[in-house]
């Protein structure tokens, strides 16, 4: 299973299966038209075979790859004769309704669609041929998918011996120490040999040349590799442009030495030294040398600081050492396993031994895993403060998540894996630790790549820091994490066919509403409407920046341009990028009219803001810069018209969002619509007395002085009233610039009080007296012998007992005489 993963047979197949899938356009073609009898014969064969449950995996495999090839062809000629039988339906709907039962029509018109319904069905009958056909097919694949997932789930639960059992243990040690003599004996008998020795001689040289690469390549490569890396990162200016150029450096810590090891397996080979298994054993070299650097890289690019100036997890240096031998030992362990296996091949070791041989390995990798999980779970519970001991994680949010939900699952099934190793479900237990080794190395991978994505991006578009919250490096990274699904299925034991059964599945799609979507048609939807928004955002770019301001349009107006045009836009583009899927919309029809009821009472408001929308932007009665009142006392200047919702800046730098049904049916107050001239009122009150005309000349004058008012028409200065305390008089004035109403209003007061002052006006304010109608109210009720008091000890006026309590009156009095009784 698992360990079959390395294995030339596996990515043979794999790579069978992709040869098979990539031509898929071609092999519909060739089979455009199946052989019914041949496919027949076949079916039945494959039929008695699943019947009989005698038939092994390879066998199995086998047939349901040439299932699979017949499968494809019936999907491809269910397309035959599309485009004819699509013009006899037009053509028979082109006649009309069918006449109900009862009713007749034409002999001619009758005649004609009996024709044309004949062709159709003789049209048709390829079609219903291949649809059958195909149904038979796919159901035969999905009986041969359920046999082996079957045949799979029981050999991981297999109960074997418990490699805990010491008496098990001699016999291990004598077959691990055979397999070694053996290969040792190989070696001695090759060298030997007068063939052998004759071609060592006739490849010195090349031998000499291979280990002298390895040599160099060893030795050296990994401190050449991070002196380039170094160097690189010294030399590039700019955080992006270390980072991309610091990750290319970077992998030559991986492809150098894994170079060199491939050197000695090579120079191994031409010696012709090796036995069957000395060459799995030099075979190994290679792979285990790339599982040691794989996972160092990893680790390093994550926990050290890189290009970019910082580690993602924030380690002391011994947490990042100890975090670096566990990856690294786990990643080891795991190619072990596999040449573990080879050899157990080689040599027949039984399922004792070899639950024996294995489980050190299970539990080498399980108590590294767990200890690495320990590490990065640390970062997540203990944020960085300081302590060098102390382990913090860069990122608190998301990526926090995944690591504590992934250190979690780490733990607990690193710990099953050993006890299910223990017991003696050894299939199980290396199913789960040497998975669980790949899955988080791909799990970091994808976060090295996620980084490098976020690089790519600041790097093209020359962003700094807000790289960091841009969108599309966001889209890349969940990008890579759907094109890692696949791989994530074959780690944990699904086979390549039966991801192909999937992508199949998809690429057959589903019904809605009796249109057929598949993955396909989604993903051209989404490039052509792509495609069609860039378009639209070059359209409203030129007709925003090289077209409208060259009118004699305002900005209102050119901002409605290119908002409408968006609209457009948007609203072409849907439509073309499902006609180009292929999506019939007629055929959702149905659906839709079904929903349009209850999305339109739920939905009500948002349909109304937005026709509203519309009809702001085609009317205009406010614009963007418009300084508008929506009631209330809620004023401001327009700054964005959207399709659901106006957005306005108040005086107090503050965001309203006002509906734009509120904007259509309520009464709003636009003071700049058309132009800026506009009118400012200052009430002023002077005492009685003064003089009338006086008052008016001075506010005539300090009207005429400011700068935002015109002259014509000029100011007016009004005599309104004889108020209660005040004598009413107004300025009323019209500006150039409506928008400094304020200011303007700010300098006359100012000038006003000033001037008054200067010539002794008197601006007045309220003033009320208090008359009591009955004082003798206040003072306290007398007993049957009163005792007479001091007046100095009398009861305060202010102080009435409630059965004392007299009426009051207020009343208004200017009288000067009466402030002695004011209280």
């Amino acid at each position: 299973m698992i360990t079959q993963i390395f294995r030339r047979p596996f990515w043979t197949r794999l790579f069978l299966i992709v040869l098979l899938a990539l031509p898929m356009a071609a092999q519909a073609q060739d089979v455009a038209t199946p052989d019914y009898k041949e496919w027949q014969a076949l079916a039945s064969r494959a039929e008695d075979q699943l019947s009989s449950l005698g038939a092994s995996n390879a066998d199995l495999e086998n047939l349901r790859e040439t299932l699979t090839v017949w499968r494809q062809g019936f999907l491809s000629a269910e397309d035959t004769n599309a485009t004819r039988i699509e013009t006899l339906k037009a053509q028979i709907e082109a006649l009309g309704p069918a006449p109900a039962e009862g009713e007749s029509e034409s002999a001619e018109i009758a005649k004609r669609r009996k024709e044309l319904t004949s062709q159709l069905e003789t049209a048709q009958a390829p079609v219903k041929a291949a649809e059958e056909a195909y149904t038979r097919a796919n159901g035969l694949i999905s009986e041969i998918d359920q046999i082996l997932t079957d045949r799979q789930a029981e050999a991981l639960m297999q109960l074997g011996p418990s490699p805990l059992n010491p008496t098990l243990w001699p016999e291990a040690v004598r077959a691990i120490t055979g397999t070694g003599f053996q290969a040792w004996s190989s070696i001695r008998d090759n060298a030997a040999s007068n063939t052998t020795q004759a071609t060592l001689k006739a490849n010195a040289a090349t031998l000499l040349f291979y280990l002298l690469i390895a040599l160099v390549l060893v030795a050296r490569g990994r401190h050449w590799s991070e002196r380039i890396t170094r160097f690189v990162r010294e030399r590039v200016a700019g955080e992006a442009g270390r980072g991309v150029s610091g990750f290319l450096a970077s992998l030559s810590q991986i492809v150098v030495p894994v170079a060199g090891l491939y050197a000695i397996t090579e120079a191994a080979q031409v010696s012709t030294l090796l036995g069957p298994r000395g060459e799995v054993i030099f075979a190994a070299l290679p792979k285990i040398g790339l599982a040691y650097f794989v996972s160092r890289w990893i680790v390093g690019r994550l926990l050290y600081p890189t290009g970019r100036g910082e580690a993602l997890f924030d380690l002391s240096a011994s947490r990042r050492v100890e975090a670096t031998g566990m990856a690294t030992l786990a990643g080891v362990m795991f190619t072990f396993n596999a040449v573990l296996g080879s050899l157990a091949g080689i040599d027949g070791y039984s399922d004792a031994t070899l639950a024996v041989l294995r489980f050190p390995l299970v539990a080498i990798t399980a108590v590294a895993l767990f200890r690495l999980a320990q590490i990065l779970g640390a970062c997540v519970a203990r944020p960085t403060n300081g302590d060098d001991e102390a382990a913090g994680l860069r990122d608190q949010g998301f990526t926090a998540l995944i690591v504590r939900s992934v250190s979690r699952i780490v733990l607990i099934t690193s710990v099953v894996a050993l006890l299910l190793g223990a017991v003696g479900y050894m299939s199980a237990a290396q199913s789960i630790a040497f998975p669980l080794v790949l899955s988080l190395a791909l799990l970091g991978l994808l976060a090295v790549l996620s980084r490098l994505a976020h690089d790519l991006y600041a790097l093209i578009t020359r962003k700094g820091e807000e790289e960091r919250e841009a969108l599309i490096p966001v889209l890349l990274s969940f990008a890579l994490v759907i094109a890692s699904l696949p791989f994530f299925a074959l780690i944990w034991g699904m086979r390549p066919d039966q991801i192909w059964e999937l992508y199949a599945r998809m690429r057959e799609g589903v019904s809605l509403g009796g249109v057929q979507i598949s993955v396909t048609d989604l993903l051209t939807l989404v490039v052509v409407f792509a495609i069609g928004m860039a378009a639209t955002r070059l359209l409203k770019s030129a007709l925003a920046t090289a077209i409208l301001p060259k009118t004699s349009l305002d900005k209102g107006g050119q901002n409605a341009l290119v908002a409408g045009a968006g609209y457009i836009g948007i609203f072409i583009s849907a439509i073309v990028a499902v006609t180009a899927a292929g999506i019939d919309l007629s055929a959702l029809a149905i659906v839709a009219g079904a929903l349009s009821v209850g999305i339109g009472f739920g939905l009500q408001n948002i349909v109304q803001n937005f026709v509203s929308g519309i009809i702001l932007l085609i009317e205009r009665p406010i614009s963007e810069g418009d300084w508008i009142d929506v009631g209330n006392g809620q004023m401001g200047f327009v700054r964005d018209i959207s399709v659901r919702s106006t957005r306005v800046e108040t005086f107090d730098r503050t965001d309203l969002i006002v509906p734009n049904a509120d904007l259509i049916s309520n009464q709003v107050t636009n003071y700049t619509r058309g132009n800026l001239i506009g009118r400012v009122i200052v009430p002023v009150g002077v005492a009685y007395g003064t003089d009338t005309r006086k008052v008016e000349a001075i506010l005539r004058e300090i009207a005429e002085a400011q700068p935002m008012v015109t002259l014509n028409p000029a100011p007016q200065v009004y005599f309104l009233n004889f108020g209660a305390d005040a004598l009413e008089f107004e300025i009323r004035a019209i500006l150039r610039d409506v928008n400094y109403i304020l200011a303007v209003k700010n300098d006359i007061n100012h000038a006003i009080a000033k001037r008054f002052g200067e010539e002794g006006i008197e601006i007045p304010f309220a003033q009320r007296d208090i008359w009591l109608r009955n004082p003798e109210a206040l003072q306290p009720s007398s007993t049957a012998t009163p005792t007479p008091q001091p007046a100095t000890e009398a009861t305060p006026p202010g102080l009435l007992a409630a059965e004392d309590f007299g009426s009051a009156q207020s009343q208004s009095d200017t009288d000067p005489d009466a402030e002695g009784e004011s209280a």
